[in-house]
């Protein structure tokens, strides 16, 4: 077997390299990526790419079609990565998040992949209002990072065939510990705020729903879809990730950060702008298809995992969201720096593509 991984090289793409080179350890592991969060490692054991057999950087708007030569399944990590960098770059968001993404699939289609498994969101539900959504409910994408993955969800749909399948994973909001660590997510930034600065800021009120799933969970996921046969699901399945027991209100989550490390105090802006962006989720059909594969980290363990982690690097900043584990602060500093132009494409030397496998 051999997998592509695309955008190996940010905050999922080590774990899922881990999970599939522990589940399949006789594959051919390929990953692509363009390096913007190459050098931001947290505490990594060893460099999480030299889990891969072959290394390429390059960008995924100009994939040479001959990566693509032998490969049987592709996992898509690839992505303009959350609403804050979706909103300073929207054109460059929907162009790789949704148009390059595409003509990935399409390629891969023509070269004979078999599976393509793309990394989607449930903040396509933005905001929603009664129970849990189901994946038949209506979508409401408030943010370009939301919209290009619907767009991206319907287009691949109308590619699949009997010999092409398409696995659209709906994550949950990611949390926990990775060898390149991001604490602009919302379990992640309180753990890192209750250590840094034994103190805990929400910036709404505190009653936006948000469901999780640690990062380890999401590759068990993944390692699953690589996996999956068409006659589960169907050549296009569409699915929320994550359990019914992560649907908590970020209120909650600060608590049960408080509770795990001592002295810390909990700010609860009361007088915010309501969060439009508020969902529960149900997760019945992953959890009927994917047995086996479901999540096995809990909150408690997730709040010990990145309060270790942090610990063992010796985390003490104050000033962690002006720094570079912060996904857009990282992308304005190498803008500024003149490494990347205004459609994050490196300055220095041409395109980054991946040599001696064919032409794009």
């Amino acid at each position: 077997m051999k997998i592509l991984v695309t955008g190996n090289m940010g905050y999922v793409g080590p774990l899922v390299l881990r999970r599939l080179r522990e589940s399949h350890p006789g594959a051919t592991l390929i990953g692509y990526d363009m390096g913007y969060f190459a050098h931001c490692l947290t505490g990594a054991p060893r460099f999480p790419e030299s889990r891969a057999d072959v290394q390429y950087f390059g960008d995924i708007r100009q994939v040479p079609e001959g990566i693509l030569r032998g490969v049987d399944g592709v996992v898509h990590l690839c992505a303009i990565s959350n609403d804050p960098m979706g909103a300073l770059y929207e054109d460059v968001t929907l162009t790789i998040n949704h148009r390059a993404s595409i003509d990935l699939a399409q390629k891969a289609k023509q070269a004979g992949v078999k599976k393509f498994v793309f990394a989607s969101s449930c903040s396509v539900y933005g905001f929603a209002e009664g129970g849990p959504r189901r994946e038949e409910d209506a979508l409401n994408p408030l943010t370009a990072y939301a919209k290009s993955k619907v767009a991206t969800e319907r287009d691949l749909a109308s590619l699949v065939s009997d010999t092409f399948t398409a696995t659209c994973l709906r994550f949950s909001t990611a949390c926990g510990m990775s060898d390149r660590l991001r604490l602009d997510l919302v379990l992640n930034d309180f753990v890192a705020g209750a250590l840094a600065l034994k103190r805990i800021n929400i910036l709404s009120d505190g009653t936006p729903w948000r469901p999780l799933i640690h990062v380890k969970d999401m590759a068990r996921a993944i390692d699953w879809a690589v996996q999956r046969n068409h006659r589960d699901g169907g050549t296009c399945l569409t699915l929320n990730v994550g359990s019914d027991a992560w649907n908590y209100q970020v209120k909650d989550l600060a608590a049960a950060v408080a509770q795990m490390i001592p002295d810390v105090e909990v700010s609860i802006n009361k007088d915010a702008q309501p969060d439009k962006r508020s969902y529960r989720v149900n997760f019945d059909k992953f959890t009927k298809l994917a047995q086996g594969f479901l999540p096995a980290v809990d909150l408690p363990n997730a709040v010990v995992d990145l309060r270790d982690g942090l610990t063992a690097m010796k985390f003490q900043d104050p000033h962690f969201r002006t720094g570079e584990f912060m996904r857009l602060v990282t992308l304005k500093r190498l803008r500024e720096n003149g490494h990347l132009t205004d459609n994050l494409e490196w300055t220095e030397g041409p395109t980054l593509r991946a040599k001696g496998v064919g032409s794009a």
